[in-house]
């Protein structure tokens, strides 16, 4: 992948893809200023909200609210209320009602995502330095994941390594990858709730060592230092507030071997 700092792309709209990041904040000046320190964002007020530019396309959304679930992934829907109500139905919580534009709900597992109704129009902007560049739900309970959201949004699932010692799912819609879903292992301590991760990208000329010690200087912190993966180099890290997201530079990456790759998933059931 080739990463041009400041120069995220458009994102294709799917149904199922994600279409929008939100971080819900109490101080929007700190977050405004944590956040252009980091990566060079800057803002456009549009009809009250606070929109993150990155070279004139829209990459997330600082919305103030009182409380929240941190960094919060959106997926594009074609009708929010319907999501809303299947979701309810096979056995996910309605966090927020859905209105016409929006829904945020948890899954099974307890991992909280929203869904999105957006217009012909919408614009989202990924992979460029500062820009959103891949999520993943981390649960315990891989199977119940994969299953729920093939039923609620009719994903491809294609499992990554041996569902045992490493576990981790590739959802796709259409051909198209779009998101990940990982069991948390030993890495995670016991009482680690399922939970979303968002990725944003480093570009190879600043890089996620970079970006991870730019955090520090902030008055944010590390809380995974800088490591390689076959997907790129990755650092997870909280903003000032405490807010956890992941950063990665894919141009640090070590292919999966043959073996690692796995196969389609049969029964999603199965974990």
């Amino acid at each position: 992948m080739s990463i041009v700092p400041n120069s995220p792309a458009l994102a294709e709209m799917h149904h199922g893809a994600p279409c929008w990041v939100e971080l819900p904040t109490v101080d929007d000046q700190a977050a405004i200023d944590f956040y252009s320190g980091l990566f060079g964002w800057t803002y456009a007020d549009v009809y009250g909200r606070t929109i993150a530019v990155v070279d004139g396309l829209p990459v997330a959304e600082l919305r103030h609210a009182d409380g929240g679930f941190g960094w919060t992934l959106y997926l594009n829907s074609p009708h929010t209320r319907a999501t809303a109500e299947k979701a309810h139905a096979i056995g996910g919580h309605v966090l927020r009602e859905p209105d016409e534009v929006t829904t945020l709900i948890a899954d099974p597992t307890g991992g909280v995502i929203g869904f999105r109704h957006v217009p012909p129009d919408w614009v989202f902007g990924t992979d460029g330095h500062g820009a959103y560049a891949w999520a993943e739900l981390n649960t315990r309970d891989g199977g119940t994941a994969d299953a729920f959201f093939q039923e609620l949004c009719g994903f491809e699932i294609t499992q990554i390594g041996d569902g045992h010692a490493v576990d981790y799912t590739i959802w796709a819609v259409e051909g198209h990858t779009v998101l990940g879903r990982q069991r948390m292992g030993r890495a995670f301590t016991p009482d680690t709730p399922a939970h979303w991760m968002v990725y944003f990208t480093a570009a190879p000329e600043i890089g996620a060592d970079s970006v991870a010690s730019r955090v520090l200087e902030l008055g944010g912190r590390i809380t995974v230092e800088p490591y390689d993966t076959p997907f790129g180099r990755v650092t997870v890290v909280a903003d000032h507030t405490g807010s956890v997201f992941s950063v990665i530079d894919p141009s640090r990456s070590v292919p999966l071997s043959e073996e690692e790759t796995g196969a389609q998933v049969d029964d999603p059931f199965d974990d």
